[in-house]
């Protein structure tokens, strides 16, 4: 049942009860008053029989007492005989008269018993006639004061009636206005929840797409911390190569600081022998010869040196090929000092044949200066190649720092990520959640409106 109509069906309960409550009280009191005016008539009458009797010589004192309890029940009240005190100022006045009278009466039968003459019966009979006019003012007193009472209440329970119609039409009207604003109440929570629940589940659709897309950048995330901590690792490796490259440059450096100083040496011994080596042109040919070779072996290494500064640049973080320059540097720097021993043995042979040779030529003086001024470049070179080799070994070691901090860094990526995709899950049932409680506003709200 609507609330309306609840409503409506209350206030016509309350006032079909205010009705009957009114109707009760009528009936009651009505009873009552009937009682009274019953009472009031048996007064009349059982007097009017006691007199009889006793004019007729049959007393009867019980009917006496009876009559004496009753007019007083009738004045003060009896709850044994259903009767309440008197109230109307008439009705009282009248029965105190006739109790009165009946007092006189009862003792005219008291004298009728002591001396049962014509004249005392004469007087009774005169007495009793009083009596009568007084009962019947009081039974009269009674029924007036009965129809007042009646015309009352039936002007009060009209009054109710016309109240309770007013209260009723007004509650109607109320309940109208009220049904009307609990209505349109009722559709903006219906209109509401439906718009709250559809923007819900875009919600929820965009948080799902959110926890999916964090799920793959974690995915990533960790990839690219793998990788990291890979190329870390190579990284280190290659400050390790690279720290064992510079030590061998260092290491030629010093071969060719000691084969500079052997050339010096040289240089005063031809200087010593320049004009005995003069016969020994095939040998200082040979001698030539290998010097070409040295020279050739300076060229080579100065090659390679501008190979490893081009190595070194285009190397990087990793700097893999400098272990092969390092290599071949080593081996080019075997072959200096192979070249420098074959050149000590002809110097050597030429030393042997320096007691046979007569002449001396500048061109030896030449050859050993030249060779010299090579050992210094090749020293200059290998100079060069060690400051590149450490300028690689400091850029190698600052990218396995680099490196590290940056598995550091994406470590801590990789936990916020982690924790991004925990809320962005959370926040995807939480969703979830608002829908369904939506959804369940919305059925309330429904049934709401079907009782409205």
């Amino acid at each position: 049942m609507k609330i309306g109509t609840q409503l409506i069906a209350g206030a016509v309960t309350i006032g079909t009860a205010i009705s009957l409550n009114l109707g009760v009280v009528f009936l009651t009191t009505s009873t009552k008053d009937a009682k009274v005016i019953n009472n009031s008539g048996v007064v009349r009458g059982a007097t009017q029989r006691s007199i009889k009797l006793e004019l007729s010589q049959t007393p009867n004192d019980e009917l006496i007492g009876k009559l004496d309890k009753l007019i007083d029940s009738l004045i003060n009240g009896n709850e044994e005989l259903g009767l309440s005190r008197a109230t109307n100022l008439a009705y009282i006045t009248a029965m105190e008269e006739a109790k009165v009278q009946w007092n006189k009466s009862k003792e005219l039968i008291q004298q009728i018993r002591r001396n049962p003459t014509e004249t005392n019966r004469q007087a009774l009979l005169a007495e009793s006639e009083k009596l009568f006019e007084l009962t019947n003012l009081a039974v009269n007193a009674a029924e007036e004061y009965s129809t007042e009472k009646v015309q009352q209440l039936r002007t009060i329970q009209i009054f109710v009636t016309v109240f309770n119609f007013i209260i009723v039409v007004a509650i109607i009207g109320g309940a109208r206005r009220i049904s009307r604003t609990l209505s349109e109440f009722t559709n903006n929570i219906a209109l509401s929840t439906t718009d709250i629940a559809s923007k819900v589940e875009r919600q929820e659709q965009v948080a799902n797409e959110q926890s999916s897309s964090v799920s793959k950048t974690t995915s990533t995330v960790d990839t690219l911390g793998e990788t990291s901590r890979r190329s870390a690792i190579q990284a280190e490796e290659s400050a390790k190569n690279a720290s064992t490259a510079l030590t061998l440059a260092e290491s030629g450096a010093e071969t060719v600081e000691q084969t500079r100083v052997g050339m010096e040496s040289l240089k005063e011994r031809v200087r010593e022998i320049a004009e005995q080596i003069i016969n020994l042109s095939e040998q200082t040919e040979q001698i030539a010869g290998v010097s070409e070779l040295v020279g050739d072996l300076a060229s080579q290494t100065n090659m390679l040196a501008l190979n490893a500064a081009v190595e070194a640049a285009r190397a990087g973080e990793y700097g893999k090929g400098f272990g092969v320059v390092a290599g071949e540097i080593r081996k080019l720097a075997d072959q200096s000092r192979k070249s420098a021993d074959k050149i000590n043995n002809l110097v050597i042979d030429v030393q042997a044949a320096m007691n046979s040779a007569v002449m001396v030529t500048d061109e030896g003086k030449k050859t050993a200066e030249s060779s010299i001024e090579l050992a210094l470049d090749t020293a200059e070179s290998f100079i060069g190649v060690k400051d590149a080799i450490n300028n690689v070994f400091a850029n190698t070691s600052e990218i396995s720092n680099t490196a590290k901090q940056q598995a550091v860094g994406i470590q801590e990526i990789l936990a916020a990520v982690n924790a991004l995709n925990l809320g962005a899950m959370d926040t995807a049932a939480d969703m979830g959640d608002v829908k369904n409680s939506t959804i369940e506003l919305k059925k309330s709200a429904d049934e709401l409106k079907a009782i409205v």
